[in-house]
């Protein structure tokens, strides 16, 4: 069963690519979508056995790699955090395919899509299923080459290019990080299978190690080299989970299609990082100082995307800078040592974040691919159904009490509130003015989409139509999970006693920090509500009872107006201090002086080139006239006995002095003629 549900995405992918041609394109991308489906229905079963039954499942197909210590097999495990991670991955992919099968109806390319979308949730479930670092390392790529080829699917559009680029490369950056910790990992080691690393890192914590080649031998504690490694390891965390830095692609990766959006920024790619760190857990556990990093970077990422997408005036890339947010709520509580909260919320987040996603679809199907906030207005009559599930979305992720994101956001910042250290004061603070934001902007997207005065133009009136069937099932479903789903799963996955994770991931002893949450006081636990109601009053106040205030509050604030809405300039700094930068080196060095100045002139083709230099300097001595040739003849010569005359003392032959002064008397004459002659 646990093969079948792993492979059965490859399998539709294949067939799709190789023979969707040959098969009408209906049936090409309903067997994408069953396969997809059966995947999701077995990975069901899968949490009863695995989750709730406490029987984990362990097989491999062979081995892949062998050589001298280092052994590496296509192994699987399945345990309480792959299968909850499994049914939510398959799951929206599910619902992103049947979403598709009508948002790209009109795509001439619509097999080649549904090809891509299956290849993308095959990787991704390699690498949540891996049990070693290789077979992760290879889900990773391919989830990266998969994010390539959707977010560049429409691959005539200039933006859609640099966004596929700018992707591959911020994710190349983040993958070296990810290189270089498993490389520690297995210079420490001696392996990099899971759960034989995860039993021997509490041994090496007290251990020194001697760093041989350099110019004098270094030793290092196994503290600071576990430190280095998750450092590592985070970098790559921070290229897939879009942390502060490495965060540019993410809203520019908006390029793709938007089931696309919903796939890769909900449940899937974007999560691979925290899921990396959550599955690392035991080694990050002994890490402490890695711990204060990853929270302090969680945190700040959070802020950062708060309030960029504060004025972001792109529909999907205001929901784009929210992934971002969340997503460093997730890496602060596990920097926190909370990783079943981090998880719960990553779980959360999937479904209210794709529900927004496919709602800002539907919008943007219903206006012809229009997706400029300030272009659209008055849908609230026209797109009822619409209006609701991104209301439902949105207030999700705003954290409205009871709905699902509310029983994630709110217990992290609880979580960090009753840390009682400086990263944990530092990330409480910070999550609640950036839920401050996040309400800000979700309700500044509700008004200026649905409830504002019209914005539209007539003939795109004319147009506008409610979500089709295919759609509007993906959003009726995704709207049931965001109210509901926190609710139910709460106790299970986050409750105090809860055996749920099992081994798969480090708890806290007795769960200390939860318990101390339960009974934290009352006004501290509304201080988060608080921040969020704010931030909705005060939209709602500024945007719908006094816009003239607003205005003058831009007009007012316009540098800060323009440096949040430049995405606090990172674009505009790594274009002109990094990418110029390396272009110029790239051109005036590498190739100019290095390509084609060392390499062309002292490698092969240089000294082809001077030999033939040299040899049509020399071609003028070769006149066909004898007399030239005899005169070189004895050129050579009389050099010759010099050479042997002047290097040895004795005169070879015993000839005198006058003898070959007479000889060179002759070459001059000999020479002279010559010249004389040629020039006649």
């Amino acid at each position: 069963m646990y093969f079948i549900m792993l492979f059965l995405p490859l399998v539709g992918c294949l067939v799709t690519g190789a023979f969707g041609r040959f098969f009408s394109t209906l049936g090409s991308t309903m067997l994408c979508s069953i396969c997809v489906l059966s995947s999701c229905i077995l990975s069901t079963v899968s949490i009863y056995e695995v989750a709730f039954s406490g029987s984990p499942c362990f097989f491999s197909l062979g081995r892949w790699v062998y050589s001298e210590m280092f052994d590496c097999f296509w192994g699987f495990q399945f345990d309480s955090l792959t299968v909850s991670m499994f049914f939510i991955v398959t799951f929206i992919s599910f619902l992103v395919h049947v979403y598709s099968l009508e948002y790209m109806s009109h795509d001439p390319h619509q097999i080649r899509f549904f090809c891509y979308l299956s290849l993308f949730t095959f990787f991704m479930l390699v690498l949540i299923s891996a049990d070693n670092f290789i077979i992760l390392f290879l889900g990773w790529e391919g989830v990266g080459l998969s994010s390539y080829l959707l977010i560049n699917f429409w691959f005539t559009r200039l933006q859609a290019n640099k966004a596929g680029i700018q992707a591959m490369i911020m994710n190349r950056i983040g993958d070296f990080g990810l290189t270089l910790g498993i490389v520690g990992l297995f210079f420490l080691f001696r392996t990099i299978n899971f759960n034989t690393l995860f039993a021997l890192v509490p041994y090496f914590i007290d251990n020194s190690f001697f760093l041989y080649g350099f110019a004098q031998n270094i030793t290092i504690s196994g503290d600071t080299m576990l430190t280095l490694i998750c450092i590592c390891l985070f970098i790559g965390a921070c290229g897939k989970s879009a942390q502060l830095g490495l965060h540019t692609w993410l809203p520019q990766a908006m390029e793709g299609p938007s089931p696309v959006s919903a796939l890769i920024h909900a449940a899937t790619m974007v999560t691979a990082g925290v899921f990396m760190i959550i599955r690392c857990s035991p080694i990050f556990e002994q890490a402490s100082a890695a711990l204060i990093v990853l929270a302090f970077f969680g945190a700040m990422t959070a802020f950062f995307a708060a309030t960029t997408g504060l004025v972001q005036n792109d529909l999907k890339k205001v929901i784009a800078y929210s992934t971002c947010s969340q997503l460093g709520y997730m890496v602060f509580a596990c920097g926190l040592s909370n990783y079943s909260a981090s998880m719960f919320h990553l779980m959360n987040h999937a479904y209210f974040k794709a529900l927004l996603f496919l709602s800002a679809g539907a919008v943007i199907h219903a206006l012809g691919d229009e997706q400029d906030l300030r272009l659209m207005g008055g849908l609230k009559q026209l797109l009822p159904f619409t209006y609701s599930a991104m209301l439902i979305g949105s207030l999700s992720l705003m954290g409205f009490p009871f709905l699902t994101g509310f029983y994630s956001k709110d217990v992290i910042l609880e979580l960090a509130c009753v840390s009682y250290n400086i990263s944990g004061s530092f990330s409480y603070w910070l999550g609640c003015i950036s839920a401050f934001f996040t309400s800000f902007y979700s309700m500044r997207l509700i008004y200026l989409t649905f409830i504002r005065d019209c914005n539209i133009t007539k003939p795109q009136i004319f147009a506008v139509h409610e979500a089709p069937f295919a759609m509007s099932f993906a959003l009726v479903i995704l709207s049931i999970g965001s109210i509901f789903i926190g609710f139910f799963t709460k106790d299970a996955i986050i409750g105090f006693g809860s055996t749920y994770w099992g081994n798969s991931i480090f708890i806290l002893p007795e769960h200390v920090i939860m318990l101390e949450a339960e009974f934290l006081a009352w006004y501290l636990k509304l201080i988060p509500v608080f921040f969020s109601f704010a931030g909705a009053l005060i939209s709602v106040f500024l945007f719908y009872v006094t816009p003239f205030t607003l205005y003058s509050l831009k007009l007012r604030f316009r540098l800060l107006y323009t440096f949040l809405n430049k995405k606090w300039l990172f674009d505009k700094v790594y274009n002109e201090f990094v990418g110029a930068k390396a272009l110029s080196f790239g051109y005036t060095t590498t190739f100019r002086l290095i390509d084609k100045g060392v390499i062309e002139f002292f490698g092969p083709l240089g000294f082809s080139k001077k030999v033939y230099f040299i040899a049509s300097n020399f071609s003028f001595l070769f006149s066909g006239f004898f007399f030239h040739y005899a005169f070189f003849m004895l050129l050579g010569i009389s050099f010759f006995l010099l050479f042997l005359f002047f290097s040895t003392g004795v005169c070879v032959f015993h000839f005198s002095f006058q003898f070959y002064a007479i000889l060179f008397c002759c070459a001059f004459y000999l020479f002279y003629f010559s010249f004389s002659a040629k020039t006649i």
